[in-house]
Parts: structure tokens; sequence; C-alpha cells
């Protein structure tokens, strides 16, 4: 049977992180700016002022690679945990990150034949015209 004398130490920390962060909202709302210009309704990023409108469309090329860079960003998380731990692992853990390595290498393989990578414009099929 599980000990269930330790569920208060859960219960102080998750009041504590409640107080905390009603603590630095509270905070913020008092301390904080209340002035309204015409600059501080801008967005500013980075320095840079803003050009042109924001809500043009960008082609699905820009999420895919976002997609992408997250799934293999994640999936190099991983082996970089199992790098931690490879004499723990052994042998069968050897196999293991070898399949899902070679899993990754298929999918970035599919990725690349289905044309999910290409960014330029689609080539055209040239047409074979017959002279008479």
């Amino acid at each position: 049977m599980a000990d269930n004398t330790h569920y208060w130490v859960l219960l102080v920390y998750t009041f504590v992180v409640i107080a905390l962060v009603a603590g630095m909202i509270g905070v913020s709302h008092f301390l904080g700016q209340r002035h309204l210009k015409r600059a501080t309704i801008e967005p500013f990023e980075s320095g840079i002022v803003t050009v042109g409108y924001a809500r043009f469309r960008l082609p699905v090329q820009f999420y895919l690679i976002a997609m992408f860079f997250v799934i293999f960003d994640l999936e190099a998380a991983y082996l970089y945990a199992w790098a931690t731990a490879v004499h723990a692992a052994g042998w069968t853990g050897y196999v293991v990150i070898s399949v899902f390595i070679l899993a990754l290498l298929a999918a970035l393989a599919y990725l690349w034949r289905a044309g999910a990578l290409e960014w330029g414009p689609k080539p055209r099929a040239l047409a074979i015209v017959r002279r008479r």
C-alpha cells in the first residue's frame, strides 16, 4: 500500500506556486506603467519599426519547415538524453536507438521524396512538341 502521508507537500507546493504567480501579476498591475501613447500601441520587434500589413498570407512551406524543426529538435533532445545514459541502456538501448534513428531517416527520406522540403517553384513539365 502506498504511503499517503506526503501528499501535503504537493498541496503546499501548489499553493506556493499559485501565490507566487498571483503576487507577480498583482505587483506588475500596481507598479506597471499606465500611459497610452502612439508608440505603446504599436508592436515592436527587436528595434525594427513595423512596415506594411502584418496579416498577409505565408506559403505553407514556412509552416511545414517550422513543424519539421520542432519534430526533429525534440528528437535531438531525445537522442541527447539517450547519450547521457548509454552505458546504463546497454546493447538493448543501442538497438532501440538504432531503430529510432532508422525511423527518423525513413521519415526524412519520405518528406524529401514527397517534395515537402522544396522551396522554389515547381518545375513545369516540358511538353514534347512534335514537328511535322
